[in-house]
């Protein structure tokens, strides 16, 4: 029997609804919004209606279009006080600080998202697309050990609420998170679902969810109203295309930040032979650095966060020769995001980045469904909290990414990870493209990240090589496993000549492959 695509995420029970999807009759795209949908319940802290996200579609025709379903502020500056507090997520090695409640609630896209990429490239009915996440939702799933982990990472958002603790708490000791090995149900949201796929968006945006986050946040210090609920529109935006290695890239466009960093990296590495250098020898992974570096200077320097259009700058070429060069001066001694990629055997292909920061704490009464925190994530804060423009997408690190050939092959990726996005895809392009590797080879391959000085590597590399690295880099930290820090890069890829299929779901955050 010819396989009809391959599903990679971040979990068994996501990629398993797009898995029922696809050998259903559905393509690709129904395949993405049903594991969306079931990763709300199945990882429930990376994903929710509640967020914002991007889906990168290439589709039979040649078509391939970015739809923009990440988070906006609110259309009016706070006037009163607002509800807005700190929490510190420990990941072991590293802590970050990030903000809850309901002063850090962004518009949210999700919902919005969904029904528009089904209207234009589903071919499903949205109840049958539902289905798997609704009875998962009902019948509950079992947390696994990396569920569990992150779980015990944001234990104060999952606390914060007495309806947060009835949801994620154990039902026999309410002070408890629910733990490994323990079934996690959300009833509520397999209703709202139904209800969502009979009554459509405006459900969420106009009708009776609408009314209740209104008077919800109006009584209680939130910034989100109902105008901006109604205001919300998906864009359709032309993705970033450029070439590297034989190969044909279609990235996130601005105003998100990622793809053009990444391209931006890309271009600063067309001059290296890096395949020549080998793989994770110390002469490779310290310009892979040096190229982070420039990257992360590049990004400071242009001001592309700040002023309208100033991303574009990135990629002229007199700028990219400037860090170039840079790089030729140095010694050659060298957060809650998920991600679901499916390609069908039409060649249809679908790379979707999800996100809801880590959540606000606040869960909409009857839906299941835990708003967004994304006015308080730091990394897409930079002028600071409570100062940004109103009405506008916040700038995101996620990039969905789409590689055509060399030949006739595709592979869709992406991944989470806050600032280790951009490389943690960064590295998994080079290993597919300079190193030639398999797509699981590429994804489970270690990895680095440079930023402010500081560098931070998993394990996995040759220790003589690693040696000579550290000594470049005095300022690093050792990983002693490998970490959702680093990213998750779950993949998947189709090899149209040959008809077969390959994926990998990145281990750092439990991922998972099927085929249908």
């Amino acid at each position: 029997m010819t396989a009809r695509g391959v599903v990679a995420a971040g979990h068994v029970e996501t990629a398993r609804a797009a898995q029922i999807v696809l050998a259903d009759g559905g393509n690709a795209f129904d395949a993405a919004l049903a594991a969306m949908c079931a990763a709300c319940v199945a990882e429930p802290v990376l994903s929710s209606l509640g967020g914002g996200g991007f889906l990168l579609a290439h589709d039979v025709s040649g078509r391939t279009v970015l739809f923009d379903f990440f988070v906006q502020t609110p259309r009016r500056s706070p006037t009163g006080e607002l509800d807005f507090c700190p929490i510190l997520a420990d990941f072991g090695a590293a802590q970050q600080e990030f903000h809850i409640g309901f002063g850090s609630i962004a518009t949210p896209g999700v919902v919005k998202g969904l029904f528009q990429v089904h209207r234009e490239l589903g071919f499903m009915p949205l109840a049958r697309i539902v289905e798997p996440a609704a009875a998962l939702a009902r019948e509950g799933v079992e947390i696994n050990r990396f569920q569990a982990y992150l779980f015990q990472i944001i234990g104060p958002i999952l606390s914060a609420s007495k309806a947060s603790r009835a949801v994620f708490h154990s039902p026999e000791d309410s002070s408890r998170l629910l733990g490994e090995g323990e079934i996690f149900r959300l009833p509520d949201f397999a209703d709202a679902l139904e209800a969502l796929a009979r009554e459509g968006a405006d459900l969420f945006y106009r009708g009776e969810i609408a009314r209740t986050i209104e008077r919800d946040l109006g009584q209680n210090g939130g910034a989100l109203t109902r105008d901006d609920l109604e205001a919300y529109r998906v864009e359709d935006r032309t993705p970033l295309e450029l070439r590297y290695r034989g190969a044909r890239l279609f990235m996130n466009p601005p105003p998100a930040s990622g793809g053009i960093l990444i391209a931006f990296a890309l271009e600063l590495l067309k001059d290296f032979e890096i395949h020549e250098l080998g793989f994770g020898s110390a002469a490779c992974l310290s310009l892979l650095a040096r190229v982070m570096e420039q990257t992360n200077k590049a990004r400071l320097e242009s001001r592309f966060q700040e002023e309208a259009g100033g991303e574009a700058q990135l990629l002229e070429p007199e700028l990219v020769e400037a860090y170039r060069r840079a790089l030729r001066g140095r010694p050659s001694a060298s957060r809650g995001t998920t991600q679901i990629s499916v390609i069908d055997a039409e060649g249809n292909a679908a790379s979707l980045t999800l996100s809801n920061g880590e959540g606000c704490g606040y869960l909409v009464p009857d839906t299941g469904i835990m708003l967004n925190n994304m006015l308080g994530e730091e990394d897409i804060n930079p002028l600071g909290f409570h100062r940004w423009p109103p009405g506008i997408r916040m700038c995101s690190m996620m990039s969905p990414t789409l590689i055509f050939g060399p030949e006739t092959r595709i592979a869709a990726t992406g991944s989470g990870g806050s600032n280790r996005i951009r490389t943690a895809i960064l590295q998994v392009l080079v290993d597919l493209l300079d190193f030639g590797m398999a797509v699981e080879e590429a994804v489970e391959s270690p990895r680095i990240h440079f930023e402010r000085g500081l560098l931070s590597v998993e394990p996995g590399f040759e220790e003589r090589e690693l040696a000579k690295l550290l000594a470049e880099f005095p300022e690093h930290r050792l990983w002693q496993e490998r970490n959702l820090f680093f990213g998750g890069t779950h993949t998947a890829a189709f090899d149209a000549a040959r008809g077969t299929f390959a994926g990998a779901g990145d281990s750092r955050r439990g991922g998972a492959v099927l085929m249908a």
